[in-house]
């Protein structure tokens, strides 16, 4: 079955450049502040801001990952929350009603701010990352781990 694939109106760029290509410019952008030349020769310094996403965007395509450019303050529907988070739709408007994320109301539909949906994602992240360690914690001081290990060298 083929798979639909809903077209956002955000800019995202896939590495379409050879990984040498942008190996060379992310080496060029750590030993240089580059600078646009114009098609009459007239020389402008990117700011710095620029520069440095320029650098931030680079390394990421040169590591084979794409960069999806998203305006400040802009809001997305809950399918797009939705696939940003890797849960399904229903699952999102539980976290909306019990306001574990923050959403406003655009007629009857509800749109969720960008940096609201990524502070609930580090967040949810950072407490899975969390309680896993919690339990590898418990595991090894209950001794399970050295079990399994004993186990498989019996075994080999």
């Amino acid at each position: 079955m083929k798979e639909k694939v809903k077209e956002s109106n955000l800019p995202v760029f896939e590495t379409n450049l050879e990984n040498t290509d942008l190996l060379r410019l992310e080496e060029l952008l750590e030993n240089a502040h580059p600078k646009l030349v114009g098609v009459d020769g007239e020389e402008v310094f990117l700011p710095e801001s620029i520069y440095q996403i320029l650098r931030q965007v680079t390394s990421l395509l040169a590591q084979g990952k794409g960069v999806t450019l998203v305006p400040q303050d802009h809001c997305l529907t809950t399918q797009e929350a939705a696939n940003l988070l890797n849960i399904s739709r229903p699952y999102l408007y539980t976290l909306l009603d019990n306001q574990e994320i923050p959403y406003i109301l655009i007629g009857t539909h509800r749109r969720i701010k960008v940096e609201d949906i990524l502070a609930y994602k580090t967040k949810r992240d950072s407490d899975r990352r969390q309680t896993l360690a919690q339990l590898i914690e418990e595991s090894q001081e209950l001794g399970f781990y050295e079990v399994e290990r004993a186990e498989s060298q019996e075994k080999g």
